[in-house]
């Protein structure tokens, strides 16, 4: 027997929290055949979020006509339901936000000029104009959503995010905070990178932090952005040694190619859907090459660590059992 297919679909409901709404939405997908595989929900700030899988295979409806149904059920209710099938997801069109560093950046747009990205650059929003050059360069649409502090107009940003059609949001030093009106849109598919070996020194000045603690080796963290700052699942990481005397500027420069570099893994591991986001942590899929991706220490560091001993009656003891 032929083995049956099975399509995912995600939905994303958005809105005030009220009492009869995930019973209105799950009856709905109940009336035209649709099984829920996994249902999260969540309130933050007064935002309410629900996330759900469900198996499409047998509904009794077209794609469009669920589509209607759940949009009109969205302005029935006051909230936003979006849908996404796994056709959807095939897009791959990234949206990264800046600020004014350039080198995550700029590695992003060299990997996508050597068709090793393995998606397209659609647009570049920033809270600051300054890398609007770096954009025209490749020839991509620029937007500055920033008021003269810096302060971000999300209702723009998100206006912008359904224009381009963004299935990856990538934080490239995007030195602002996204509320959870963006996050809870965009679950686990919107990367940071943060300039420290989270959970270690999250929040501002991370650098600093770090070599106000005297650490001897620093690093940097790319990882999924939640609603808790710098909490997200960590993709990738790595790591970087601190020379005694090491003034703060000296440690950026050492961690600024490796936050490129560690960024535009994690995107590439995103799109290659190689990892998973399963209980707050990433997992690496069964069927994904771990060889062709470096999470951590290179081959040549881990090959320099010793492997003895460990906890246990030694070698001496164990050698003369019998």
């Amino acid at each position: 027997m032929a083995a049956v297919s099975r399509e995912y679909t995600e939905i994303t409901v958005i809105g005030e929290d009220d009492t009869g709404l995930i019973a209105r939405v799950t009856t709905l997908l109940f009336e035209r055949d649709i099984n829920i595989e996994d249902l999260d929900q969540a309130v933050r700030d007064q935002l309410f979020r629900m996330t759900m899988t469900v198996d499409t295979d047998g509904m009794s409806c077209t794609r469009e006509e669920l589509r209607e149904a759940l949009s009109e059920l969205g302005d029935d209710l006051g909230v936003d339901i979006q849908v996404r099938f796994p056709a959807d997801r095939e897009t791959r069109t990234i949206a990264v936000l800046v600020t004014k560093e350039s080198h995550c950046l700029e590695a992003l747009f060299e990997a996508w000029a050597d068709g090793k990205l393995g998606a397209d650059i659609s647009v570049i929003i920033g809270n600051h104009d300054d890398l609007e050059p770096l954009a025209d360069h490749y020839g991509v649409d620029f937007h500055d959503v920033g008021d003269e502090k810096g302060s971000p107009d999300e209702e723009r940003l998100l206006e912008l995010l359904d224009e381009y059609d963004t299935d990856l949001i990538v934080l490239a030093r995007y030195m602002r905070i996204l509320s959870p009106n963006v996050v809870f849109r965009y679950e686990d598919r919107i990367i940071n990178i943060h300039p420290s070996l989270l959970p270690s020194f999250p929040g501002a000045e991370a650098y600093r932090q770090a070599r106000d603690e005297g650490v001897r080796i620093a690093g940097v963290t790319a990882h999924y952005v939640t609603t808790d700052l710098d909490q997200g699942p960590i993709i990738t990481q790595r790591a970087f040694n601190v020379p005694p005397g090491a003034d703060v500027e000296e440690i950026e420069h050492r961690g600024q190619p490796l936050e490129a570099e560690a960024l535009l893994e994690a995107v590439r591991l995103h799109l290659d859907t190689a990892v998973s986001v399963y209980h707050g942590r990433t997992e690496l899929r069964g069927d994904a090459d771990a060889d062709r991706y470096r999470f951590g220490l290179s081959d040549a560091v881990e090959e320099t660590l010793p492997d003895r001993p460990v906890d246990g009656l030694g070698e001496a003891v164990s050698g003369h059992e019998g």
